[in-house]
């Protein structure tokens, strides 16, 4: 686990299960803008990565459902 991921999930007091894993989706999705921005392509937005931070969180929670 990175110090990013450790870093969010140490963050908050986790009282639920379903808090242990969207704190654990929202890591995830910082790691992903994290390598976007660290791509260093013109087009970034760190404040539109931002914004977008919840959705990502919830496509990679349902991409984690078991079907």
């Amino acid at each position: 686990m990175s110090e990013l991921s450790k870093n969010v999930t140490n963050s908050t007091s986790l009282k639920s299960p379903e808090q242990h894993q969207r704190a654990h989706a929202v890591a995830a999705a910082l790691e992903v803008i994290a390598g976007f921005v660290a791509s260093g392509g013109p087009s970034i937005s760190l404040a539109v990565e931002f914004e977008n931070l919840s959705d990502y969180a919830d496509k990679i929670q349902e991409a984690l459902k078991t079907k």
